[in-house]
């Protein structure tokens, strides 16, 4: 009988260290996770993916130079941007009109205001067959519920740069799709750019894209 009481002992011995292990590495994940960074997720109810906003800070980073020659206060991102993230961030910043600089070769879409990058997004652009024109556009048009003649496609936010199709957009940004020609970026952060853009707003793509895997 000693034995046996010996050996219930023991065994409750073993489950109370266990457990109390496993309550250990618990406030350690946790201690852990409250370090990190959060990334908040937004899933709208027709894109299944949804589309990820990334924090982002103002801390003091070198100024880049917008295509008007002036210099504007980059945001400050703690990860690389995949597709479908954006971030957008402009508390604080005084109002005014925007400016948009696309840059093909990094794949993004930056928005500037009052000297400031207040949004900034990964993109989607053409392909080598319908590629996206390099150059300086203005704003022509802006149509929050836009449906393609061309393509019969729903392009949302729409705003027009050019007569004959090119837009920025709300896409299903995703690897290794492509445009024709237009310029797509997460829903969510089409309709934030559409609420702050005016017509005759400048919009700059720059950089060649990167060449296609073979």
């Amino acid at each position: 009988m000693t034995g046996l009481l010996t050996a219930i002992g023991g065994n409750d011995r073993r489950v109370w260290a266990w457990r109390g292990a496993k309550l250990f590495f618990s406030f350690v994940l946790l201690a852990i996770a409250s370090q990190m960074t959060p990334i908040e997720a937004f899933t709208p109810p027709d894109r299944p993916g949804g589309v990820r906003m990334v924090p982002a800070g103002r801390n003091p980073v070198p100024a880049a130079i917008a295509s008007n020659g002036a210099a504007f206060q980059r945001l400050v991102i703690g990860r690389q941007m995949l597709h479908g993230d954006y971030v957008w961030q402009d508390e604080g910043v005084p109002p005014g009109r925007i400016e948009i600089i696309v840059d093909l070769s990094t794949q993004t879409l930056s928005v500037i205001r009052s000297g400031h990058e207040i949004g900034r997004a990964v993109i989607l652009y053409g392909t080598d067959e319908n590629p996206t024109p390099l150059g300086t556009f203005n704003i022509i048009e802006k149509d929050a519920d836009h449906v393609s003649n061309l393509y019969d496609a729903i392009m949302p936010w729409m705003l027009r740069l050019t007569r004959d199709g090119i837009a920025i957009h709300g896409s299903n940004v995703r690897y290794g799709w492509a445009s024709r020609g237009c310029i797509g970026v997460p829903d969510e952060f089409a309709a934030l750019m559409f609420a702050q853009a005016r017509l005759g707003d400048r919009v700059t793509v720059v950089g060649e894209p990167a060449p296609a895997a073979s």
